[in-house]
């Protein structure tokens, strides 16, 4: 095996991949041969960086250099220029916003700084088609130390200690959920792993499996000893290409090392996982749901109890995970519940997974330790607000979750917290609104989602919600009146009370949390009929200037309905009347005499 000087890692994740880090790879892998350094510099295809706002990311090893926004045709420089003659490209470094200064190494960036990455921790790292790469972090021998040294019980004893809360949005202990799987006796148990990450804006799965997915296999045969169970199925969305691909050669590496299959570790355990597709129902999201998809049934939700750990798939006991739950297991089993613990707050420990998008300058994935604030989350971590805007919310827990506002910043993060301001954790996003977001339009669009992916079953969340959207979308297009905000806020407490599962039970937080914080807003839009943030298009009025036309004609040529009148060199009006309020007109004026009231 060669013994190279440098490594080239380049991110390889989807996000990155739509932006040609393909060619990237191959370009500087030609450059290399080009001048006989393969030998010496290997280039590496890694997972996701996180910092997907400056992707596609070259990181050049050991001297830690991270080179950002990266095109095919920089590879030639940086071998060039770096590699050959050990002077960096410094215009392709990060440029820090507030020092206006280049910075070389990612350890001193504010995206990284307040981060602790256990789920990520190899994401960026190695090559996450080579299971070498992933052994030589450490991988695997978790699941040698409990066949070798531990009970089940032990192991879930540990899992408990730690205070591990699944990631997936409930929050449920972890190890209490194993727990009540082995206490059930079957003949054939299951474990199970959700990938079917549904939620707008949110990616954190996704970039744990097409960067680290063996973290994911080795803590699904943990759990499988743990609870008694020889067989793992892994649901995941068929829109995830990359990750499917990437679990799949994960799947094989780890077979042909005998880490996966009969007698692991020359022990008399067995386990061996297999991938199940979801169609990217998003209530396949609940466990039940997922459970019957799997099965070959429709995707509904049922009552519980009897609990998947009592009567799951096809019957049988059954966990069922989230990807980030699994990428936590093995680093506790070798680190210590102890060390897991002291990390985060008191019922919430470790940390999380975000997925910040919306209007924020470092767009990317992040993780914190549970008890984060906002305002650390968003202004330094995020790097704040794009454009200079004003900071107006954000949308935690993706379409179930709530708005939070300017005074909840330095709310710290975790479970209790969220869910007493209005909101919930979520699988971890997070969309950032600013000043020109209408918080009634948010809300309409959320619940859109909601009655697109109910699955139908029960009343209150197939009809309820579909009587909600009606009412938001008579309030946004200055129809509404002061019953219809009476009749909202009640139709959706009664949904959350009603529904039958946790799509339903949680799909009425968008409007609940953003009429208990901008209420103003509601009222303008039933009062005055107006949108303050000009989004909402059957709000909005076009005026023009008398003191700024000048009678160039440029708005009454490119209106399509004719509903500017006025000579040359004469001011224009516009008939209110036949506005289509497309805004042909505010685009085409180069006066500034077009206006919205």
């Amino acid at each position: 095996m060669a013994k190279y000087k440098m490594h080239l890692l380049v991110c390889g994740g989807t996000g990155c991949r739509a932006s040609e880090s393909d060619s990237i790879l191959s370009n500087l892998r030609s450059e290399l041969e080009a001048r006989g350094l393969q030998d010496e510099v290997q280039v590496i295809k890694t997972g996701c960086f996180g910092f997907c706002e400056k992707g596609p990311i070259v990181k050049v090893m050991p001297d830690n250099t991270f080179y950002t926004q990266v095109k095919p045709s920089n590879a030639k420089e940086i071998i060039q220029e770096h590699i050959v003659k050990g002077r960096k490209v410094e215009r392709l470094l990060y440029l820090d916003p507030e020092k206006k200064e280049y910075v070389s190494d990612s350890k001193h960036m504010n995206f990284y700084k307040k981060q602790i990455r256990i789920a990520l921790r190899n994401c960026g790292f190695i090559n996450p088609e080579n299971i070498d790469e992933y052994i030589a972090r450490d991988g695997y021998q978790a699941l040698g130390r409990v066949l070798s040294d531990m009970t089940p019980a032990q192991t879930i004893d540990l899992i408990k200690k730690s205070g591990l809360r699944g990631r997936g949005g409930a929050g449920f202990p972890t190890g209490v959920k194993w727990e009540l799987a082995s206490k059930n006796k079957a003949d054939e148990k299951y474990v199970v792993c959700n990938a079917d990450e549904g939620d707008p804006g949110a990616f954190m799965d996704r970039s744990v499996l097409e960067g680290d997915p063996h973290s994911v296999l080795e803590a699904m045969a943990i759990a499988g000893y743990c609870i008694g169970s020889s067989k793992g199925l892994i649901y995941i969305r068929a829109e995830y290409p990359l990750a499917i691909e990437r679990l799949k050669i994960a799947i094989g590496q780890a077979r042909e090392y005998g880490l996966l299959g009969e007698n692991i570790f020359g022990t008399p355990f067995g386990f061996d996982i297999e991938l199940r597709y979801g169609a990217g129902a998003f209530v396949c999201g609940e466990e039940t749901a997922l459970i019957h998809s799997m099965e070959g049934l429709r995707g509904e939700p049922t009552f519980k109890p009897p609990f998947p750990a009592e009567a799951g798939y096809l019957g049988k006991p059954t966990i069922v995970n989230n990807v980030e739950t699994y990428a936590n297991i093995s680093p506790i089993i070798l680190k210590g519940a102890d060390w897991f613990s002291s990390i985060g707050t008191e019922k919430s420990k470790g940390t999380k997974v975000f997925a910040l998008a919306g209007k924020i300058n470092n767009v990317g994935l992040i993780e914190v330790p549970m008890g984060t604030t906002l305002r650390e989350v968003i202004f330094e971590i995020g790097g704040g607000i794009k454009n200079g805007k004003k900071f107006k919310a954000v949308q935690t827990g993706g379409p179930s979750g709530g708005c939070l506002t300017e005074k909840h910043l330095d709310l710290p993060i975790d479970y209790e917290n969220l869910v007493a301001s209005g909101s919930m954790m979520g699988s971890g996003g997070m969309i950032v609104m600013d000043e020109d977001d209408c918080m009634v339009a948010m809300a309409k669009y959320y619940l859109d989602f909601t009655v697109e992916e109910s699955c139908g079953k029960c009343a209150p969340c197939r009809i309820g919600n579909k009587r909600l959207y009606e009412i938001l979308e008579k309030i946004t297009k200055g129809n509404g009146t002061e019953e219809d905000l009476e009749l909202l806020r009640n139709l959706a407490k009664v949904i959350v009370d009603t529904s039958l599962c946790g799509l339903g039970q949680s799909s009425p937080n968008p409007v609940l949390s953003t009429m208990e914080h901008f209420m103003d807003e509601y009222k303008e839009h039933v009062h005055d009929k107006r949108c303050r943030a000009s989004r909402c298009k059957e709000l909005l009025q076009y005026f023009i200037k008398p003191e700024m036309c000048v009678g160039c004609t440029a708005c009454a040529r490119n209106c399509p309905v004719g509903a500017i009148t006025g000579e040359r060199k004469q001011v224009h009006t516009i008939n209110q009347n036949i506005c289509i309020k497309c805004g042909a007109c505010l685009e085409k004026c180069k006066f500034d005499a077009v206006y919205i009231n």
